[in-house]
């Protein structure tokens, strides 16, 4: 007899026509025996509308963090959102159940760490533990926004390097890959001993610019601090060059910001803010009203 694959290396569910009570998969339904699996309201996962697909070793499932986008992906990639329970104790435990077989197949699990981030943040880790111990071939969490990317290092003494931690987190619960969108800074890629793929979302707002028909005299890219200066400039590049500008800020304390100068002539031109997250908004909308000198 042939040796059974290896759990995380390959196998996937049967398909239809399978027999021994194994769990078939028709149409993208979920049926073991041939009876339909009865509908329950706690778990999501909606079924796929468009054209059928044959893609049954991708699994795309969602957290509660942001199950529209989750839709909208697997909508794009032609298959159904996979089925998952999720619900939360009295005490604030999470419990997470898949509610489809994952064995041999590439799961991808979709869930950024938007506020509140820590219960999102745990929950994406009893997502990824469910999923491994269910022999899942590889799991790859897809975290679009990623938080305490901002504790990337150690300005002041005592004090937790965040981005380091929720990295080694992610990877002991058992990711196999990552993949996130403009982390806050480029160290934080080097924090996991595990892939990482960093997607810039520039490219969308390129062309949204582009189709405004805004001239490259009329343009100035403005860096809402001097940190931000050299994403700034990459952006201002693709923009036929365009000038930029730089707005001195100060901060008082943790999410509280003053502007105190601007660097750069904005006068008459479409100014653009280019930064890497908005949390309070603090630093957008304070540098966004012209100083009284300009």
């Amino acid at each position: 007899a042939s040796p059974l694959p290896h759990p995380r290396r390959g196998g996937c569910p049967p398909r239809a026509g399978a027999g021994g009570g194994q769990e078939l998969f028709v149409g993208g339904e979920q049926q073991l025996f041939g009876a339909a699996r009865p509908p329950n309201p706690a778990i999501i996962g909606t079924p796929y509308s468009g054209p059928s697909t044959n893609r049954t070793k991708l699994k795309i499932f969602s957290g509660t963090a942001n199950p529209e986008l989750a839709e909208e992906v697997a909508h794009y990639m032609g298959v159904n959102l996979g089925s998952i329970n999720i619900k939360h104790f009295a005490d604030g435990e999470t419990y997470v159940q898949v509610q489809e077989s994952v064995r041999g197949c590439d799961v991808f699990l979709i869930q950024p760490t938007s506020p509140p981030a820590n219960d999102h943040l745990m929950e994406l880790f009893v997502m990824i533990d469910a999923c491994r111990r269910a022999s899942a071939r590889s799991i790859t969490a897809v975290i679009p926004y990623f938080g305490y990317a901002r504790a990337d290092r150690k300005v002041v003494g005592r004090e937790s390097i965040g981005a380091k931690l929720t990295a080694n987190l992610i990877t002991k619960a058992g990711a196999d890959r990552v993949i996130s969108i403009d982390l806050h800074s480029g160290q934080c890629v080097g924090y996991f001993d595990i892939p990482v793929d960093h997607v810039y979302g520039s490219p969308v707002i390129l062309d949204y610019l582009a189709s405004k028909m805004i001239s490259s005299d009329d343009l100035v890219i403005v860096s809402p601090d001097v940190g931000g200066v050299a994403r700034a400039r990459a952006f201002a590049k693709k923009l036929s060059d365009a000038p930029l500008a730089i707005i001195d800020k100060r901060r008082s304390g943790h999410n509280v910001a003053e502007v105190m100068n601007l660097i750069g002539d904005v006068e008459g031109k479409v100014a653009v803010l280019v930064d890497d997250m908005i949390d309070t908004a603090g630093t957008i909308t304070a540098g966004a009203p012209p100083p009284p000198a300009k």
